[in-house]
């Protein structure tokens, strides 16, 4: 999608309602979508059209039978609980949320309104829902990986970059999907011959400092997790990694179209599409308690060739006869 036609998507939700006014025979349905991203995010427009061809595909149409109110929390805690509020307040049927932060404030504002989350790694873990198989409350969703795929991703740097000794992970430490992503990791480094150590990441020049101070010492590697702050922060972080020649390995594909190295993860856009699914059972009458949380039945692995040159890598053959997509 176009970045004109997605202002213009957006710039629609004014005429939305009037747009209604003239299709009585169907109710009107309103959905809320609180994204961890800034609107303008080269990322935003892929997964707003993944939504909303989940939603056409499934006979809900914008100005004939619904209505989208959007909202951009750009990984800010206090944009994200007023924005939050903003949506309950307008009394949706179904609100969509992109990270555990969105979840969290959304719960403080209602625990009536239907939650289906999509890209979180532990909403267990969270106390968003009582089990995977029964969630048991307002919030159900679409998990982002398994905790262990993030042992999978230092398996990955061993293979790209056999050299590789010691390894900083990269990772938002107020949350619990953080200190899970770690421990995984963690578990395995010893058998790999690997050091690990964190990096919280806060801002994008705490993030700058830390990986610079690590780089000073040779033979180091980076894994950077599954986050929202990670992908507000992402060019931050691809830039300092190719400026310190650090091989590094991210949680999704997005990271590595934008210069990466590798990406072991889902599809994000696809869990939209997939959203929708559940946000037309809900409005159809079904309960999130009785919807099961999902996990991703297919992780892609991405390799960008471009970025393995430039820090005089070569990929191996058989891990690239392994990947989804090649950048070249």
């Amino acid at each position: 999608m176009k970045r004109r036609e997605f202002i213009t998507l957006l710039g629609g939700a004014a005429a939305w309602p009037l747009a209604a006014h003239g299709q009585q025979a169907e109710r009107m349905r309103r959905i809320g979508v609180l994204m961890n991203l800034t609107s303008d995010d080269p990322e935003a427009p892929g997964r707003v059209a993944a939504f909303a061809q989940g939603l056409g595909e499934l006979g809900w149409a914008v100005g004939r039978n619904l209505m989208i109110d959007y909202r951009w929390g750009a990984a800010d805690t206090e944009r994200i609980r007023k924005y939050a509020a903003e949506l309950v307040a307008l009394a949706p049927q179904v609100i969509v949320a992109s990270s555990s932060q969105g979840v969290a404030a959304l719960l403080q504002a209602t625990r009536t309104v239907p939650i289906v989350f999509v890209g979180l790694p532990d909403p267990v873990g969270a106390g968003f829902v009582n089990s995977l198989g029964r969630p048991g409350g307002n919030v159900t969703g679409f998990l982002a990986f398994e905790y262990g795929m993030s042992a999978k991703r230092l398996e990955l740097l061993k293979e790209v970059a056999p050299q590789t000794t010691r390894v900083a992970m990269i990772r938002d430490p107020t949350v619990a999907a953080g200190i899970g992503q770690f421990g995984a990791v963690q578990a395995v480094a010893p058998s790999l011959g690997v050091e690990l150590s964190p990096i919280d990441m806060r801002d994008a020049g705490e993030i700058e400092h830390a990986v610079t101070a690590f780089a000073r010492s040779p033979n180091g590697g980076l894994i950077v997790t599954g986050a929202a702050l990670a992908a507000l922060y992402r060019d931050v972080i691809i830039k300092v990694a190719a400026r310190q020649r650090l091989p590094a390995v991210y949680a999704f594909r997005y990271f590595v179209t934008s210069g990466g190295l590798i990406s072991y993860g889902p599809d994000n856009v696809d869990q939209y599409r997939q959203a929708a699914g559940y946000v037309d059972r809900i409005l159809k009458g079904e309960k999130p308690a009785d919807l099961p949380v999902q996990a991703p039945t297919k992780y892609e692995l991405v390799i960008n060739l471009k970025t393995a040159r430039a820090l005089g890598l070569e990929v191996p053959p058989t891990l690239l006869a392994r990947a989804d997509e090649v950048i070249e």
